[in-house]
């Protein structure tokens, strides 16, 4: 990956003139890659928290499954409360880097509360500050990305910008692991270290990542586009929103997944907190990758085929193997269904939202996501208690199974690469 550290597109564009590219490399602003590095600070904090969280509810506070499952699908779905308001809010303000600040901000003192916390009511206080924040900053910050980008690598972008960001959620659990292994029991440092690195991000984005914004410089003193809501409900971003719905709705939560693999031996059991680890490393490795090909394939083709890879880690998670070959599997599968799905549902939604509506739709499609993963959590939590590990699984697996072909059947205007999807958006839009 060659890094051109320019700030905006167009400067990269006057940087760049007179001097011919080489085929096959791509440039990535500088500002994609400091919000990766704030990125990676804040998941260093979130991750090791999330890494122990599993084993912290139901072990050492000595709760049940179907509590880690509201708690786990709270944890995933609370943003969903306010993505869109931190979206519609960037677009509106014209404000994004902001917005995101604000986002960060609330995550950070948040840290503050799992000092304290210990009860049901505790922590469910304190993960919903937790995920408001992220909820606020995600659109935005993503919304910046997409303006600090040329429209054709977008995808790589979201993959650089990712890429930066599970390096963090791969530190984040080892940075737990080693904690525990030198202080048992000792979640308090790791809950004082998660608040130190998230500190360090949030400054981090004060002091060095510029409001780089949606409408160019001559428009800002222009009166506002009034917002077109049939931008994100209508039209093509109507059957993106549909398919991540069903999609995230037979999407559990990591920790279940983890759950099961630990039940099936002593090795998952030891290596626990390292399990998100594995997962992370994968998403290094396909991050990038897959960014590429859907700027080349197609996005939505990479986003509906990235859920193969998480049916392929259902059945590694319950199907007759050697613990540690299922743990692995499991474990590269999980990286790239995130890979091909995190990153590049984000660069779908900006490629199907004009620039005034880009943040609002890049949050709609993640508080799909997001609202229909908490859904899932929190059931499976419950079906698991009701009928045992093994049937849930193999039931969510069979349920996947038959949505993937549906899902590519209701995207199929979409999954053409970025110029012939834009051109088939475009007029299913004006139909």
């Amino acid at each position: 990956m060659y890094i051109s550290f320019t700030n905006t597109p167009k400067q990269a564009d006057t940087e760049t003139q007179g001097k011919k590219r080489r085929p096959g490399r791509r440039t990535v602003s500088s500002t994609v890659v400091t919000l990766g590095i704030v990125s990676m600070l804040t998941d260093i904090s979130s991750e090791s928290v999330s890494a122990i969280l599993p084993l912290y509810i139901t072990g050492f506070l000595g709760m049940s499954t179907i509590a880690f499952g509201f708690l786990d699908g709270f944890y995933q779905g609370i943003s969903a409360l306010v993505r869109i308001a931190g979206g519609y809010t960037s677009d509106r303000l014209d404000q994004p880097k902001w917005v995101a600040f604000t986002g960060y901000a609330l995550a950070a003192v948040a840290r503050v509360g799992l000092l304290f916390a210990s009860g049901f009511g505790a922590l469910t206080a304190v993960i919903t500050a937790d995920r408001i924040g992220k909820g606020i900053r995600t659109a935005p910050r993503d919304a910046v990305i997409t303006a600090s980008s040329r429209p054709a690598n977008l995808g790589a972008a979201f993959g650089v910008h990712r890429t930066l960001d599970n390096i963090g959620a791969a530190i984040g659990p080892l940075l737990a692991f080693f904690i525990l292994l030198l202080i048992p029991d000792g979640y308090g440092t790791i809950f004082v270290a998660s608040l130190g690195f998230a500190v360090v991000g949030v400054t981090i984005l004060g002091l060095f990542v510029p409001n780089v914004r949606s409408r160019s410089r001559g428009s800002l003193s222009e009166p506002k586009p009034k917002f077109d809501w049939s931008s994100i409900t209508s039209g093509p971003m109507r059957r993106v929103l549909a398919a991540s719905g069903i999609l995230g709705l037979l999407t559990i939560g990591d920790g279940f997944i983890y759950l099961v693999l630990q039940a099936r031996g002593d090795f998952a059991a030891q290596w626990f907190p390292l399990m998100y680890v594995g997962t992370n490393i994968a998403f290094l490795a396909f991050a990038i990758p897959l960014g590429r090909l859907a700027d080349r394939v197609g996005r939505a083709r990479v986003f509906v085929y990235g859920h193969v890879g998480l049916l392929g880690a259902y059945l590694a998670a319950i199907v007759p193997m050697a613990d540690i070959a299922a743990t692995i599997l499991c474990l590269a599968l999980l990286g790239a269904f995130y890979a091909a799905t995190d990153g590049v549902l984000a660069a779908l939604a900006a490629q199907l939202t004009p620039p005034e509506a880009r943040g609002t739709g890049i949050a709609a499609a993640q508080t799909v996501v997001a609202l229909s993963r908490f859904i899932s959590a929190a059931g499976f939590g419950i079906y698991w208690f009701l009928v045992g590990r093994e049937v849930a699984m193999i039931t969510v697996a069979a349920l996947l199974l038959v949505a993937v072909p549906v899902v590519a059947w209701l995207l199929r205007a979409h999954l053409a690469a970025p110029r012939d999807a834009v051109e088939s958006a475009d007029a299913e839009q004006s139909q």
